[in-house]
């Protein structure tokens, strides 16, 4: 479990945008004056949208920078549903590289989740940074309960991502993805939490409370990282 969980909490979800898009630049830049470049996993879905919006306006040498998602749906690009297409929408123009992890929709989430593995494998690791949300059954980028859970949580350390099939499927997105996995999501020098609503918040404190066996995706997250982490909450 990580020794430092640390909450940070704002009136607005707006405030809470500008908080982690001045986070991760900071990261960004520190990677960037380090080794020259910048390795990072950002989260899909809609919470993290104000995120990006603030995020890329800021004036940094995006053409250092990596983006892969955390997760993808395994649909084709330019689906409303792909995470991938909604950051290259934010950070292409901008210069930056983002990977689409499934550049097919591969009819076999498992052939699928091999093919993100070994496009990640050509990365630079540890990632500097990952992004994560958390569902409101606790899920953590795609780590979802249901058949796939013990493969992602407790699978080689040297896998990167593989496919899942989330059981049951989110009514919002009824599709298999391809998910980091829980040991690429640990490694990070950097890992930030950010989420909305009071449901979601109750739900991290009951995976804190639960600890390493935690049934929870992401208590199974907290309790693999050994650095702090930074969890970001504003009201829904």
């Amino acid at each position: 479990m990580s020794d430092e969980v640390e909450w940070w909490e704002y009136d607005t979800a707006a405030e809470m945008a500008a908080a982690v898009a001045g986070d991760i630049g900071f990261i960004i830049e520190s990677a960037i004056d380090a080794r020259g470049a910048a390795v990072i996993a950002l989260a899909g879905g809609k919470t993290p949208i104000p995120i990006y919006e603030k995020l890329s306006s800021a004036k940094l040498d995006w053409r250092r920078v990596t983006i892969v998602p955390g997760d993808e749906r395994i649909v084709p690009l330019g689906d409303a549903l792909s995470n991938v297409t909604a950051l290259a929408k934010y950070f292409l123009p901008k210069g930056a590289r983002v990977i689409p992890v499934v550049p097919n929709a591969i009819a076999d989430y498992k052939s699928a989740g091999r093919s993100a593995d070994a496009l990640m494998q050509d990365l630079h690791w540890p990632l500097d940074l990952c992004l994560l949300g958390v569902g409101r059954d606790g899920h953590a980028a795609s780590i979802f309960p249901g058949p796939d859970f013990d493969e992602a949580v407790n699978g080689p350390k040297e896998r990167r991502a593989l496919g899942v099939m989330p059981d049951p499927l989110p009514s919002e997105a009824p599709v298999a993805r391809v998910t980091l996995s829980l040991a690429a999501i640990t490694s990070a020098r950097a890992l930030v939490i950010a989420v909305t609503g009071d449901e979601k918040r109750a739900v991290i404190e009951t995976a804190i409370r639960q600890g390493p066996a935690s049934s929870l995706p992401v208590g199974r997250v907290l309790a693999g990282t050994e650095l702090p982490v930074d969890i970001h909450w504003a009201p829904a």
